[in-house]
């Protein structure tokens, strides 16, 4: 996966984004605010902050915060979302999740929600999270997850594992910018390698309606029924997953979040 295409897809449909309730008004961005506490003298940073709403969300809270992304439409939706709130101590900065513009030890609070599947080396992401944050400094990450022995407790391993590529192949059906969404042992295995130490873990589920998470993302109608097909020819562990359900004169299903709270060693 080229950072070019992410760039394409995302500049694409930057104002979705921005108006997307799951990103703006999602349980998880307060929740997550909540069980990092910042402080008033910390220093933020934001990956792959999209529209800008988790930055905008940690500005009230913290001395400075950077809405940092590869798509130069995605920050000038942040941009425009600090100026509408009058949040003076946010700023936008253009840059890649695994090669960080900031000194060793000079973060206090780094958070990335709802966008590390895109990453092509999420590993060389979490060491330089690792790297940026100071000596004690915390590290939130939200992302959904792909099925396994923590979502998908009953199902053989065999079935747990066809149900990740099937899930990672309809995300990918949806936006082809997608590289992979990672379950939750990968997730909590790549942060213990990288030294920081594991404060707290969350799941979530969330609720999408496939016509308007499909168009967000500029799938046609052929493009939703092809998915919709994919639902609906899911093999019994992935639909235990995504849970299918028609309600409100569209298909529905569920996704899962994790809320991973890390913290470098002092």
């Amino acid at each position: 996966m080229t950072r070019s295409l992410v760039e394409k897809q995302f500049g694409a449909h930057a104002a979705a984004y921005a108006t997307s309730a799951v990103h703006a008004r999602g349980a998880s961005l307060p929740r997550m605010v909540e069980i990092v506490a910042p402080q008033r003298h910390w220093r933020a940073l934001d990956i792959a902050t999209g529209a800008g709403h988790v930055a905008a969300a940690l500005a009230p809270h913290v001395a400075s915060v950077v809405a940092g992304d590869l798509t130069e439409e995605m920050l000038r939706e942040a941009g425009r979302l600090a100026t509408e709130r009058g949040l003076g101590n946010m700023t936008t900065a253009r840059l890649a999740a695994d090669a960080l513009p900031f000194a060793d030890a000079s973060i206090d609070l780094v958070t990335c929600r709802i966008a590390a599947h895109h990453f092509p080396e999420p590993g060389r992401f979490v060491a330089e999270v690792a790297r940026a944050l100071v000596p004690g400094g915390i590290v939130a990450l939200v992302d959904n997850l792909a099925p396994d022995a923590a979502t998908l407790p009953t199902f053989p391993v065999a079935e747990r594992e066809a149900a990740a590529i099937a899930y990672n192949d309809f995300e990918r059906a949806r936006d082809p910018s997608h590289v992979r969404a990672l379950a939750l042992g990968e997730w909590l295995g790549l942060v213990g390698r990288s030294g920081l130490a594991v404060r707290h873990v969350e799941l979530i589920h969330k609720d999408m309606a496939l016509g308007d998470w499909a168009r967000r993302l500029g799938c046609d109608d052929a493009a939703i029924d092809g998915l919709q097909a994919r639902l609906d020819g899911a093999s019994p562990a992935l639909s235990a997953f995504l849970a299918p359900r028609r309600a409100d004169g569209d298909s529905h299903f569920r996704l899962t979040e994790a809320i991973i709270v890390a913290a470098k060693p002092a």
